[in-house]
């Protein structure tokens, strides 16, 4: 078991802007922690650092409690299961499995019941014979992850292990993943990944890490919670824009009137006016702010006349079986995309109108800052 804090941690290459920017973050015993962000964020940077295969430019790394940020790799009590697999060609499943206990001189008796309880929980009893030539790339990550197992880590660092992998296996692993993580819960669990969907389904808890300038700006940090906190509670534009698939649609819009309770906004290209719960105090009659909402939170009505809806038309179709992204013109020729059931989805170029919920509408400010709400109190 160990914990892991990071405290003021920064990275630098060189003479380079830094690409880690005070992270402080706390990783409890037992905890799935995923780190989620777009490509150049340094989320496998920040993970190589926890490894200790990056040096730590300022800041503090706590394992377990202990200050380990001149402790060599080998001995912070963590295995890292990489993207490549980095298996030994020349090896069998066995030896592959076994090395980091044959370097460690652990009796051979000890080994042997290590790798083969690996193998029968990772079901490879059958391949521990073969080379990694002779085997599937699931069976690859999966001896890659015995590897790590066998060594009854204190942490487990994944750097996004699925991506090279096809869709089907990349499900049938992650379920996997899931399944080991509760099994040996004994261990922590820190996960790199860009795919949101393995984000979503396997971590207690998700680091959502900027890129680019957004770094310097505020942070190398954008949120850091449970997964619906973050699809349901974005504290930013960005969190909103990167939770949730399709992404969140955004429309400009300007305040009419605010209260403690909710907001009254009036948007920019069709007039239509809309409420939304937030707490809109702080908010000025007339102030630019962009409205938020979910294609999933976008309703079609089945009668018009409400004030709480959008009126647009169909142009395009993407029929998915079980239900329908509908994308709606938008003036300017921007578009708005709306989610409707499969078996009731209207035509291309046909007006629908929509109810929009006060509660699954988001506000953000110019600065893109969300405007606080506390509507949706089951996820407070």
């Amino acid at each position: 078991m160990a914990s892991i804090s990071l405290r003021s941690v920064q990275k630098a290459y060189g003479d380079h802007a830094l690409v880690i920017r005070d992270v402080d973050l706390e990783i409890g015993e037992h905890e799935f922690c995923v780190f989620l962000g777009p490509s150049g964020c340094g989320k496998s940077t920040l993970l190589r650092m926890i490894a200790g295969l990056e040096d730590i430019t300022d800041g503090d790394l706590y394992i377990d409690g202990k200050l380990v940020n001149e402790v060599p790799a080998a001995q912070r009590g963590v295995a890292m299961v990489f993207q490549s697999y980095a298996l030994f060609p020349h090896m069998t499943v066995y030896q592959n499995m076994a090395f980091g206990l044959t370097l460690a001189k652990t009796p051979k008796d000890v080994i042997d019941q290590k790798v083969k309880e690996a193998a029968r929980v990772l079901q490879l009893e059958a391949l521990l014979e073969r080379r990694p030539k002779e085997l599937s790339g699931g069976q690859r990550q999966r001896v890659a992850i015995g590897r790590a197992i066998v060594r009854s880590p204190s942490v487990f660092l994944f750097d996004e292990p699925l991506s090279n992998l096809d869709a089907t296996l990349r499900g049938q692993t992650r379920v996997e993943i899931a399944r080991l993580h509760k099994q040996f819960n004994t261990a922590s669990v820190v996960y790199v990944t860009h795919d949101q969907i393995e984000a979503m389904t396997l971590a207690d808890k998700i680091v959502l890490l900027h890129a680019g300038a957004d770094t310097a700006k505020y942070g190398s940090i954008a949120q850091v919670g449970a997964p619906l906190e973050l699809y349901h509670r974005p504290r930013s534009r960005f969190v909103a824009g990167f939770i949730g698939s399709p992404r969140m649609n955004f429309l400009p819009a300007r305040v009419v009137s605010g209260s403690a309770e909710s907001v009254s906004i009036v948007l920019d290209e069709t007039n239509e006016r809309l409420q939304v719960h937030a707490s809109g105090e702080a908010l000025r009659p007339d102030q630019a702010v962009t409205l938020g909402i979910r294609p999933e939170h976008l309703e079609p009505a089945a009668s018009e006349g409400s004030t709480q809806q959008i009126s647009r038309t169909v142009s395009l179709v993407e029929q998915l079986g079980e239900h329908s992204y509908l994308h709606l013109d938008q003036p300017g020729g921007a578009v708005l995309i709306a989610k409707a059931p499969g078996d009731k989805t209207p035509r291309q170029g046909e007006r629908v109108v929509f109810n929009v919920p006060p509660a699954s509408c988001h506000l953000f400010t110019e600065d893109g800052f969300a405007v606080t709400s506390d509507a949706i109190k089951q996820f407070a």
